[in-house]
């Protein structure tokens, strides 16, 4: 998955892991990804893998994208 946000839409087993409709960012993993898989920071602030039948691509605005990324 080349997209940069993903949305939770189904957290089934993973319920104290992921949100349901939250915005990840999603982290670059070739291997992950050539197996379905998904890398995401999740709520224990881990990066973990999940499949990714558990998200949808989000597209967003250059403007969004940006404020997202902003470091406060």
């Amino acid at each position: 998955m080349k997209n940069k946000f993903l949305l939770c839409v189904n957290n089934k087993g993973y319920e104290a892991s992921l949100e349901l409709r939250k915005l990840y960012e999603n982290i670059s993993d070739k291997e992950a990804e050539s197996h379905g898989q998904v890398r995401i920071i999740d709520e224990s602030g881990e990066d973990y893998l999940y499949s990714a039948k558990y998200f949808a691509p989000v597209r967003l605005l250059a403007e969004t994208k940006n404020k997202i990324l902003q470091k406060v």
